[in-house]
């Protein structure tokens, strides 16, 4: 079974790593975790080093099929959010599959 790294998760390894009490590492977190939304919902990209690179991608209007009918319907132009993992992250997954 496979464990859910959560809000709660990274505010008590902020605790334990940096020694700000509980209230102030959920806080902290947060405060962190809003600026990144709050940069891609301007649209700006977020950039972490040795992590990767979140950036907000708009998709045109296409139309689309039903899989099931084999309808067609159109598919309305959104924003998207993608995540591209650094080459640095990409090793670390890989090297843990190994393990």
């Amino acid at each position: 079974m496979s464990k859910t790294l959560t809000r709660m998760d990274l505010s008590e390894a902020v605790f334990r790593e940096v020694g700000l009490s509980r209230n102030e590492s959920a806080a902290l977190v947060e405060s962190v975790l809003a600026h990144i939304s709050d940069a891609l919902v301007e649209g700006e990209t977020v950039k972490i080093s040795s992590f990767g690179t979140f950036s907000v991608r708009s998709k045109s209007e296409r139309v689309g099929r039903n899989p099931k009918t084999g309808d067609e319907a159109p598919i309305p132009a959104r924003r998207v959010l993608t995540f591209r993992p650094s080459h640095l992250m990409k090793d670390r997954v890989a090297e843990g599959n190994k393990a």
